[in-house]
């Protein structure tokens, strides 16, 4: 399948001596192309659901597909080179590296990636970056240390180092978590017009406006879906109130 499909995915942590079960047998697919928010209270395994279906964590049991991968059967190795070359990140804590520039910590990513058959030059990973920056209005920081930039100028960083190898998929975890509401709204526009674009997305958000802004939203508690709305493409003139207070009511008879 072109996009995420998962199967009985199961994640148990021991803790003290105990399985803690935070995801039961999840079923779900993204596809290609598609926006898709995962809602749920605090502690219903969200994040874990993101960490796990990306390779960053692994499963206990069950069966997770990437565009046609099935990752519980690739090697730490090429799991690595999965998550570096195909897939994109976006987080809360942004970690940018203090030590580089805003352009520096986007374009390495893409000089880590750089080998093998499809080598891009340094010249060429440059101009895209630049374009990257362009796009996201943030060029002129480029030559900015981390410190020196606000939050929602940092988050558009991100978002630029995230698509800076082309992946197939973005997985963002609370994206726009530590932004003001101005912030909030821009990252999400990039991230509409990303998607827009054909990168599919995969979001966790506790945020019912930035939900709004997704094909189709799942709603997981106690480790399992527990149900999903679809929501249809969003665009600009699209009517965000009535997708607000659409899924808003959604979100209630859920127990939200």
């Amino acid at each position: 399948m072109n996009g995420l499909e998962v199967k009985d995915l199961c994640k148990t942590y021991i803790v003290n001596k105990r399985p803690n079960n935070v995801l039961r047998n999840v079923n779900l697919t993204v596809k290609e192309g598609e926006m898709v928010a995962v809602m749920g209270p605090s502690g219903s395994g969200k994040s874990t659901l993101l960490y796990t279906v990306s390779g960053m964590d692994k499963a206990s049991a069950g069966k997770v597909e990437f565009f046609g991968q099935e990752i519980g059967q690739l090697s730490a190795r090429e799991m690595s080179r999965v998550r570096l070359t195909q897939m994109g990140f976006i987080f809360q804590q942004m970690y940018l590296l203090k030590n580089l520039t805003i352009y520096d910590n986007i374009i390495l990513p893409a000089y880590q990636a750089n080998e093998g058959a499809g080598k891009r030059s340094r010249a060429q990973i440059n101009e895209q970056a630049g374009e990257l920056m362009r796009k996201l209005n943030i060029l002129d920081i480029a030559e900015n240390d981390v410190t020196e930039v606000s939050g929602g100028e940092a988050q558009r960083a991100c978002i630029c180092r995230s698509l800076i190898n082309e992946p197939k998929m973005i997985f963002a975890d609370e994206p726009t978590g530590a932004l003001n509401q101005q912030n909030s709204r821009e990252v999400m526009r990039e991230l509409n017009r990303i998607n827009a674009e054909g990168t599919t997305v995969m979001l966790v958000t506790h945020d019912a406006k930035v939900a709004a802004k997704s094909d189709r939203v799942l709603y997981i508690e106690d480790g399992n879906i527990k149900g999903e709305m679809a929501l249809g493409k969003f665009t600009e003139g699209s009517e965000v109130r009535d997708r607000e207070r659409k899924l808003s009511g959604w979100l209630l008879e859920m127990g939200w």
